[in-house]
């Protein structure tokens, strides 16, 4: 109920400030479940990813850290949130979303990197979609960065491409993780350069209080 509600009112007031999004290739977008992967470029792209492919819900990992204030916990829950330890991840990390993927109408949302401030793509998003059986749907978001931006009116561009399918049967050896992940990397390219052939995203310092 709070997902919806807050959708009807973010997305309008978005389009408000901001105009309408432009969204590429949205025929990629699969029937059923699906983990969307994307670059992690700005604390905005889980909502403008999810809302570019409404009425699909998604779940959402979030770092634990937020779920310490009560109401914040409550608030985050009711939108799908899940906590997970980014230093120590653990099982929960892969089974919680399997277990959503695979049982409820929920997809999820992974940025393989975990940070805004790397670049460097981790194995978490091949295995869940692997243990979940869903195919993993490449995108990129290039837009504002920072909520201030979004009065520039410099438009918010999304892209999609094709979802990649992960045999259940594969194992996911070095090799084969490798591959995999080129393949995604060579997805956000080639989708970057659909929206902006001269697109270039500079990875922001990291943070002294960020330990991830």
């Amino acid at each position: 109920m709070l997902y919806t509600f807050l959708v009807k009112i973010v997305n309008p007031f978005l389009n408000l400030i901001n105009g309408r999004p432009k969204i590429y290739n949205r025929e990629n977008i699969p029937e059923g479940n699906y983990i969307i992967i994307a670059p992690h470029r700005t604390w905005m792209d889980p909502v403008l990813l999810a809302l570019a492919v409404w009425p699909k819900k998604f779940s959402f990992m979030a770092k634990k850290e937020l779920f310490k204030n009560p109401i914040a916990s409550k608030f985050l829950k009711a939108l799908n949130a899940y906590p997970v330890d980014r230093k120590n991840p653990g099982p929960s990390a892969i089974k919680k979303p399997v277990t959503i993927l695979k049982k409820t109408d929920l997809s999820t949302i992974i940025f393989p990197s975990g940070s805004r401030y790397s670049s460097k793509l981790k194995g978490g998003a091949t295995v869940i979609a692997k243990m979940a059986n869903v195919p993993l749907v490449p995108a990129v978001y290039q837009g504002p960065l920072k909520f201030s931006q979004l009065f520039t009116r410099k438009p918010r561009q999304i892209a999609f491409g094709k979802p990649i399918y992960i045999d259940r049967k594969q194992r996911l050896t070095p090799e084969v993780q490798t591959d995999l992940e080129k393949q995604m990397q060579d997805a956000f390219d080639q989708l970057d350069r659909q929206i902006d052939p001269n697109y270039k995203y500079i990875v922001p310092p990291k943070p002294k209080n960020d330990e991830f």
